[in-house]
């Protein structure tokens, strides 16, 4: 539900037309602080869309724990701001800010991801998963 939000054009295409020089073979590994694209259900709830998230955790078996990124903050559970001076390489090909949604962290498949779209820097890492 769009909520009376303007969701920008650049937004949509980046994630149904991912720029073809960053996507890589479903077996590349990824590494905490990358942002790839991956098939996911924001909330377990409607049909999996391909949307950016940050990875969190890599286990052996090539899982991901990854907070999904989204456009507009969650409501109900925390969002952190992110914008494109967080990144140390690559970004999210939108001007305005997006929002890791760390209340929604989920585990997917290397099967899920289409490929990857940056790099955020350690101190924006810190931020998003803060040492015990």
């Amino acid at each position: 539900m769009n909520r009376g939000r303007h969701i920008p054009s650049a937004y949509i295409d980046c994630l149904t037309h991912p720029d073809p020089s960053l996507q890589e073979h479903s077996m590349t590994q990824y590494s905490t602080g990358d942002v790839i694209l991956a098939r996911i259900r924001i909330g377990g709830k409607g049909e999996m869309k391909a949307r950016p998230v940050v990875v969190i955790h890599t286990s052996a078996e090539g899982d991901y724990l990854v907070y999904p990124i989204s456009h507009t903050p969650s409501w109900d559970q925390p969002s952190i701001s992110l914008t494109l001076h967080d990144f140390t390489e690559g970004g999210l090909d939108i001007l305005d800010e997006s929002y890791v949604l760390t209340g929604q962290a989920q585990k997917i498949s290397s099967s899920s991801v289409i490929g990857k779209k940056g790099r955020l820097s350690k101190e924006t890492m810190e931020a998003l998963c803060p040492e015990p």
